[in-house]
């Protein structure tokens, strides 16, 4: 009889208890158009929201940038991290490592460097598995940051995109 299950499942349940859990999600009416992020951030039990609506932006842009304002609320970076997210070009362009060629070309022909650039800043305080998952799919936190990311497009409480916005003038 082997007496180590309990001790396994005793680490692995602490483990993830002690795992910062980010959920997230992009939204834009138009592409461009008006946007908005969602993100649900969960932590030993515990649980916050934080949404934020653009004038002017893209979906691409709010998925990144729900990614990046969810580590950088972050208060600590001692507890491993999982993000979860519905967009490939999120997960993929960090998974498949796409963004540190992007990164020593100088991100030339890409979109959203500057949104990269502020990744870039931050990713390497954290330890971090990212995940994709599949959106509008029943899966519980994704649907709510749905939910937020679709509200704080529709808000009329938007911030300017600064960067975005001053390039599409030059298009």
């Amino acid at each position: 009889m082997c007496k180590s299950f309990p001790t396994i499942n005793f680490i692995f349940e602490y483990n993830y208890l002690m795992m910062v859990k980010i959920y997230t999600d992009g939204s834009a009416k138009g592409n461009p158009g008006n946007g908005g992020y969602g993100i649900v951030l969960k932590f030993q039990g515990k649980e916050k929201e934080i949404s934020q609506g653009y004038r002017m932006t893209t979906n691409n842009r709010m998925e990144l940038m729900a990614v990046i304002v969810a580590l950088e609320s972050l208060k600590t970076t001692k507890y491993p991290v999982a993000v979860f997210s519905d967009s490939k070009y999120v997960i993929d362009s960090i998974v498949k490592k796409w963004v540190f060629g992007w990164e020593k070309k100088n991100f030339k022909g890409k979109k959203n460097e500057d949104l990269w650039k502020r990744y870039l800043k931050i990713h390497n305080k954290f330890d971090i598995t990212y995940n994709w998952v599949k959106g509008h799919n029943g899966h519980p936190e994704n649907e709510r940051c749905d939910v937020l990311a679709v509200n704080a497009a529709d808000s009329g409480n938007y911030l300017v995109d600064s960067f975005f916005e001053s390039t599409q003038s030059k298009e």
